[in-house]
C-alpha cells in the first residue's frame, strides 16, 4: 500500500518515507531521517547485487531531489555509473553533480563539505572503508545541513560483508537481487530485490522482497503481497 512520499515529521525530525506502508511502519519515525547518514551495501560482491544496491540508493536520492527541487552530489573514486540506468530509477543526469577523487578519504571529505553546505537534495558517496570516526562526522554534517547522506559501502574482500564495520549510521541496508515473477507472455518484467534493513537506530531490522525502483525512484510491494494485504484488510472490515 502506497502512502504519501513527501517529508513528514518523525521522532528524529523530518523523514523521507518510502511510500510503502509495510516498510514505513517498520522504520523509526516512519521513514529515513533527512538529516541522517544511511548506508547501503550489496549482499554479495556480484555485479548484479552491486547494481541493485546502487539503484536502491539512486531511488532514495531521486525521491529526495523531487521533494526539495535540488540537485544531488555523488562522490566516487571510479566513475562507472550508467546514466540511462540512473534515469530509469528516477535520477536524471541533469540533477547530478559528480566528484571523482583519488581515495576513500577524499570521498568522505567531499561528502562532509556537501552535507554541511545545506543546499543539496542528498549527498551520495562510494567507499570501501569508512571507520567510526568518519561516519560520526558524516552523521553530524548531515544533521547540520539537514541533508541525507547515503554511503555506499563496496566490498573489499570475499566473504566479509562491508556492514560488519562499526558505523554511526542511522540505518544500514543490504540489497540482493531476487527472482522476478513469471510473466504471462515473453518479455522483461520489473526486477525484484531482497531488501534487508540490517540495523536501524531505535528499532529492529527486517527483510522484505520488493519490486525495484520505477522511473520516480519508488519501490513497490510485489503483486502477491499487495493482494494478501488487501484480502487481510477486507477480512478485518467484514469482521468489524
Amino acid at each position: 500500500m502506497r502512502g504519501a512520499i513527501g517529508a513528514v515529521r518523525g521522532i528524529e525530525g523530518a523523514v523521507l518515507p518510502f511510500g510503502i506502508e509495510a516498510v514505513d511502519t517498520r522504520l523509526t519515525g516512519g521513514g529515513l531521517a533527512l538529516g541522517g547518514l544511511h548506508e547501503t551495501s550489496s549482499a554479495t560482491p556480484t555485479l548484479t547485487d552491486d547494481a541493485a544496491a546502487t539503484l536502491f540508493a539512486v531511488g532514495i536520492a531521486a525521491r529526495a531531489a523531487a521533494l526539495s527541487g535540488r540537485r544531488v552530489l555523488w562522490a566516487l573514486t571510479r566513475f562507472d555509473l550508467y546514466a540511462p540506468g540512473l534515469e530509469q530509477a528516477g535520477l536524471s543526469p541533469a540533477t547530478l553533480f559528480f566528484a571523482e577523487v583519488r581515495e576513500d578519504k577524499d570521498v568522505l571529505a567531499v561528502m562532509e563539505d556537501g552535507l554541511r553546505h545545506g543546499g543539496l537534495a542528498a549527498v551520495v558517496g562510494e567507499v570501501k572503508r569508512a571507520d567510526m570516526v568518519a561516519t560520526r562526522r558524516l552523521q553530524l554534517a548531515a544533521m547540520t545541513g539537514n541533508t541525507p547522506a547515503l554511503l555506499s559501502r563496496r566490498w573489499r574482500r570475499q566473504g566479509t560483508c562491508p556492514l560488519t564495520e562499526l558505523s554511526a549510521a542511522m540505518t544500514r541496508w543490504r540489497i540482493a537481487c531476487a527472482p522476478s515473477a513469471p510473466l504471462l507472455a515473453p518479455g522483461v518484467g520489473r526486477a525484484r530485490w531482497m531488501v534487508e534493513l540490517a540495523r536501524q537506530r531505535g528499532g529492529p531490522g527486517f527483510t522484505m522482497d520488493l519490486e525495484a525502483c520505477d522511473d520516480t525512484g519508488r519501490l513497490a510491494l510485489p503483486a502477491a503481497s499487495r493482494d494478501r494485504a488487501t484480502a487481510t484488510a477486507g477480512a478485518a472490515a467484514r469482521a468489524a
